[in-house]
């Protein structure tokens, strides 16, 4: 991919919405508060996660890693998935309420749903990932006489294509809606505050120019388009929020 179309993709997917959203689900975590009216400093701190705070086994770490390292690949022209540590915020997201459907409602009866209607799987996500997960290796060995992580680039694009254009089929979950959910949430894991474990040192703030949390940007508003000259800010950054 050349300069100018990643440079494109990358934009446009920073303003459809997903990028710089908190995780699915994290507005609503970290927006409780004590009531109104509102207050300075009265809702919680926002939560880092632990190394303990974590879902995956390392082979399935390393399966997922592997795939986000080709849906966001490094090249001469910036850093990817591999960089930004979105493994980690993805493993994150699994072993919290997210990963739970905590907040979701996740009892039958289940049906086929539309494009429109959002997640439709009767397993939370987490579970999505580890049964998903297994069926790959399944795949792979079958097909393949390897793991996914033992197979080329090449191969490994020809995998992931099958699970998106529906060419390849799981027995127990849907291979799309798993592959349409790891995308969703490795884009998140680029783009997010680093507070959520990806975008490793604002790394992809920094590769599309993007200043951060940062509370004011009137000076800017006029900028129309213009690359705005400021170091970029995590909330990570904020005094009194430090890491445990």
């Amino acid at each position: 991919m050349d300069l100018l179309t990643r440079r494109h993709v990358m934009r446009l997917m920073l303003l459809g919405g997903t990028a710089l959203a908190a995780p699915h689900g994290f507005a609503a975590e970290l927006g409780r508060g004590d009531g109104l009216p509102w207050a300075p400093s009265k809702g919680e701190n926002p939560y880092y996660g632990t190394r303990d705070d974590r879902f995956f086994t390392p082979e399935e770490r390393e399966i997922v890693a592997a795939i986000c390292a080709r849906l966001i690949p490094s090249d001469d022209d910036g850093p990817g998935a591999t960089e930004a540590d979105v493994v980690t915020f993805i493993d994150r997201q699994m072993a919290g309420f997210y990963g739970r459907g905590q907040h979701w409602y996740m009892k039958g009866p289940y049906s086929q749903g539309t494009a429109t209607q959002g997640y439709q799987s009767e397993h939370p996500p987490a579970i999505l990932y580890r049964l998903a997960l297994a069926e790959l290796e399944t795949y792979c060995a079958s097909q393949h006489e390897a793991r996914f992580v033992d197979l080329s680039e090449e191969q490994q694009d020809t995998v992931l294509t099958g699970l998106d254009e529906e060419e390849i089929e799981f027995e127990g979950v849907s291979a799309k809606v798993f592959f349409d959910l790891l995308l969703k949430n490795a884009i998140e894991g680029f783009f997010a505050d680093p507070i959520y474990g990806g975008n490793r040192d604002m790394i992809a703030w920094r590769y599309i120019g993007f200043p951060g949390t940062r509370y004011d940007y009137r000076d800017f508003v006029d900028h129309r388009g213009k690359a705005i000259p400021l170091e970029p800010v995590s909330l990570i950054g904020r005094p009194g929020w430090s890491r445990p």
